[in-house]
């Protein structure tokens, strides 16, 4: 752990980070930090993992009844079969291509298609929900210095037509079940109440957002992974039950999301013996975390194979990612299928560029050539 010249406390080891991920006295909501931080979008509601208990737990509750178990149990179990034919139809595009970028051809439009799918989001407006999470992840990396304000543009005018659509979904699905997110949502009288269309639009745009984003990475990260140890590509193509320990340990070895890149403390606290003063920020290092060689032998080699791999992709404590189940079998699928119906690929460029973010991991581009070389 390192106190940085701002006041702020970087956190990298596997045991601290997860003591903090669950310790009570963190708090998730920017109001809490000292001076309080304003929410990046006034024109959405802040979504349940930049609130505390029990506001938090209220909210995650109820959005876990209609996503997965005990209440839901064979929601992503039952998209099997959709995810397939999703992963399908994008791979059959590619199949005349000898050029593909595996990031705009692939793994940016899946997790968006999937996503929508599952919200109930009508096919017709299906395009316009690509272009809104496109517009709004590209603006998030803009540079002033570099980029042309109309970058900057799109991504503001995407944050006020996604959630104000969102909401006009969700008005049309009171009183009319249907299969969707959005629906279940909108017409559920749990032990909780039921949420405002206000709370439902800010988790539909949570998931849209956060579902994307670590998929579309995962998935990139996953291939490049693959493609620098062709040895273990040609285990997934001929193994495909690989498949799911390979995610954990990409996962671990090259996750997503790098960083937490704030929690506020309640009050002070002790962690590894220095005291952490009220209202500090701290920021954990999952990465780091992650290849700690006090949790992990080996930590810097991708093995597949390893055993215990209880790794920070996903975070710790009451703010563990609840769409981590979907985005595994995401990206189980789709290495799957890529690895397996993909003629001889090997990349253009290594390294790829990456996007211009200390806290998502991910290449901007992914271009790989496939066929005779």
């Amino acid at each position: 752990m390192a106190r940085q010249e701002d006041g702020s406390y970087v956190i990298s080891t596997h045991r601290e980070i997860t003591d903090v991920l669950n310790d009570p006295h963190l708090s998730s909501d920017l109001s809490n930090l000292s001076p309080p931080v304003p929410p990046a979008d006034g024109r959405t509601p802040a979504s349940f993992i930049h609130m505390d208990p029990p506001e938090h737990d209220r909210l995650r509750r109820m959005a876990t009844r209609q996503f997965g178990p005990p209440h839901t149990p064979g929601l992503v179990t039952g998209l099997d079969g959709f995810l397939t034919a999703t992963v399908g139809s994008l791979i059959d595009d590619l199949a005349a291509k000898k050029r593909i970028d595996v990031v705009d051809d692939f793994a940016n439009p899946f997790p968006v298609t999937v996503i929508c799918h599952l919200l109930g989001v009508p096919r017709a407006d299906e395009p316009r929900f690509h272009l809104w999470v496109n517009d709004i992840m590209n603006s998030i990396d803009y540079n002033p210095e570099t980029d042309p304000k109309a970058k900057l543009d799109k991504g503001v005018q995407a944050r006020k037509d996604l959630p104000q659509r969102l909401g006009e979904l969700v008005e049309q699905r009171h009183g009319r079940p249907g299969d969707g997110l959005l629906s279940r949502l909108a017409d559920d009288d749990g032990p909780d109440g039921r949420m405002t269309d206000a709370e439902i639009v800010a988790t539909a745009k949570l998931l849209l957002i956060a579902g994307h984003e670590t998929v579309a990475n995962l998935i990139a990260n996953g291939m490049l992974t693959l493609l620098r140890h062709p040895q273990i590509l040609e285990r997934l193509r001929g193994e495909p039950d690989l498949a799911a320990p390979l995610v954990e340990e990409l996962l671990r070895y090259e996750p997503p999301v790098q960083i937490i890149p704030w929690r506020a403390a309640y009050s002070d606290i002790t962690v590894a013996d220095t005291v952490i003063p009220q209202g500090s920020r701290i920021m954990l290092m999952l990465a780091s975390g992650s290849r700690d060689p006090k949790r992990f032998h080996d930590p810097d080699r991708f093995d597949p194979d390893r055993r215990d791999n209880q790794h920070l992709g996903f975070g710790s404590g009451i703010h563990l990612c609840f769409g981590g189940p979907l985005a595994r079998r995401e990206a189980q699928i789709a290495l799957t299928e890529l690895v397996r119906r993909l003629d001889r690929p090997r990349l253009v460029t290594d390294p790829p560029p990456y996007r211009p973010s200390p806290v998502l991991r991910g290449p901007i581009h992914l271009d790989i050539e496939q066929g005779d070389g």
